[in-house]
């Protein structure tokens, strides 16, 4: 498949490095030559220098027989121009715009992108994304790290293992024989900063951050199991009332379990806007690192504070003070993957990273129609991969204990006739069947070839 990928920022180089690594023809546009260079040189990719609207510089990218062009620069226009330029000049197929603008995506607008006037395939909004991880996060306050798979049945958890954890020592086959109830699945293991698909035979210790597969009606016992207990959220504090922090208000104000929100905002006119907008949220107007207003917005008695300002340090700091104020969990937004160790150390409880989000929503739209949902784990270190098996695959009709998993690739679930099922080396995976499978990076590849989705992406 030839792509071309407009805009070699952060989201545009983990996507250009996961096509790259799949042995497709990718190629990357970029006005910034230090942008295009770090491409080129640290990916199989060819590079491009110049502005991805002009249509001298996509037909120097092979627009002309390009099957799909990503547009994922900082501007929502020149992503926009970009993608009627493709059509309407070079016609290819497929196209998919990142659009920031909250005007764009507003629903009086919905028709535009269906239409040959704007032909936009697929809109990527970082923002909405963000806010979905930041409410997935707060559903699960007990995880670092948590995403809906098997239509809703299963749940991915990312599990800090403390010196308390019930389980430490025990290897997974022993954790598996001694639940063998608990529909839930270790599928990854992250020690020491290296992240592994373990074995039966590894064992669990202090430190280790393991990512669990398991059914959603399981989750509490799952956490029970780790030694985390699952608190219900009354209290919120929101930092930041931009895009992002303004969506997960509205949520939160949506629920029919009433959660009390206070929002703190440092632009007056942002805050303001926020305050039109929401109708039980209590907005303040000021800095979020400011002691006394996180006094008057009772972080003391707050059961979660949400960080999501636009500065990576800012939001660092506004969570530990939090944390130091008697905040019981602490969420942060954090764009720079180097500052993620930090965590731990700050004691900061859980993080989300824009990039991985924008990326697993953009990796799910460009994979074959088959594969539901794709979920970035880390930085772009695994996938967790959900796909539904076709007559085709290799793994149909097979029990999976005779289906030939590369090694760094394991089974966190399968969905069958909407019940779910944990992996067992005697279940059978059929035609039609839902799987999720953790890969890591090396190894997606090997895991598209099973479930033979690497042929045609449309």
């Amino acid at each position: 498949m030839k792509v071309i990928i407009c805009g070699a920022g952060q989201v545009g180089w983990q996507i250009a490095r996961h096509l790259a690594s799949e042995r497709n023809d990718v190629t990357v546009v970029d006005n910034n030559p230090e942008l295009v260079r770090r491409a080129t040189d640290t990916l199989d990719v060819q590079g491009i220098e110049g502005f991805a609207s002009y249509p001298d510089i996509l037909e120097r990218a092979g627009a002309a027989d390009a099957d799909m062009i990503i547009a994922a620069t900082h501007s929502d226009e020149v992503n926009m121009v970009t993608c009627q330029v493709a059509h309407s000049v070079f016609a290819v197929q497929r196209k998919i715009a990142r659009l920031r603008g909250q005007s764009y995506l507003n629903a009086i607008y919905s028709d535009l992108y269906r239409r040959d006037h704007l032909p936009i395939d697929v809109v990527i909004s970082p923002e909405i994304e963000v806010a979905e991880a930041a409410l997935q996060r707060l559903a699960a306050p007990a995880a670092f790290d948590t995403e809906s798979f098997l239509e809703g049945r299963a749940q991915l958890l990312g599990i800090q293992i403390e010196d308390d954890c019930p389980v430490i020592n025990t290897t997974l086959r022993q954790l598996s024989d001694l639940f063998s109830t608990l529909k839930a699945v270790v599928v990854g293991i992250r020690r020491k900063g290296t992240l592994f698909a373990p074995s039966a035979g590894d064992q669990i210790y202090p430190g280790d951050e393991c990512y669990v597969m398991t059914e959603d009606t399981d989750l509490n016992r799952t956490l029970e199991v780790f030694g985390k207990a699952q608190s219900k959220l009354e209290r919120v504090v929101i930092i930041g009332g931009g895009n992002v922090g303004l969506a997960v208000a509205r949520r939160l104000e949506a629920r029919t379990n009433r959660v009390r929100v206070r929002v703190i905002e440092r632009s007056r006119d942002i805050a303001e806007a926020a305050a039109d907008q929401l109708e039980r949220t209590i907005v303040l107007n000021g800095d979020g690192l400011d002691s006394a207003l996180l006094e008057e917005a009772n972080i003391a008695n707050a059961d979660a504070v949400l960080v999501v300002t636009d500065d990576d340090k800012t939001n660092l700091l506004a969570a530990v003070r939090a944390k130091a104020m008697g905040c019981k969990m602490a969420i942060c937004l954090t764009n720079d993957p180097t500052l993620v160790p930090l965590m731990g150390p700050l004691d900061i409880d859980a993080y989300i990273n824009p990039r991985s989000t924008t990326v697993s929503s953009i990796l799910r739209h460009i994979r074959h129609g088959r594969v539901r949902a794709v979920y970035s784990i880390g930085d772009a270190e695994a996938e967790v991969i959900e796909a539904q098996v076709l007559t085709t695959s290799p793994m149909a009709g097979k029990l999976l204990r005779d289906v030939e998993f590369p090694e760094g690739a394991l089974v966190g679930g399968v969905l069958k006739g909407g019940k779910m099922y944990k992996p067992r080396g005697n279940l059978r995976i059929e035609e039609g069947d839902v799987i999720a499978i953790f890969a890591m990076a090396a190894q997606v590849a090997e895991v598209e070839a099973l479930l033979q989705v690497s042929i045609d992406f449309f």
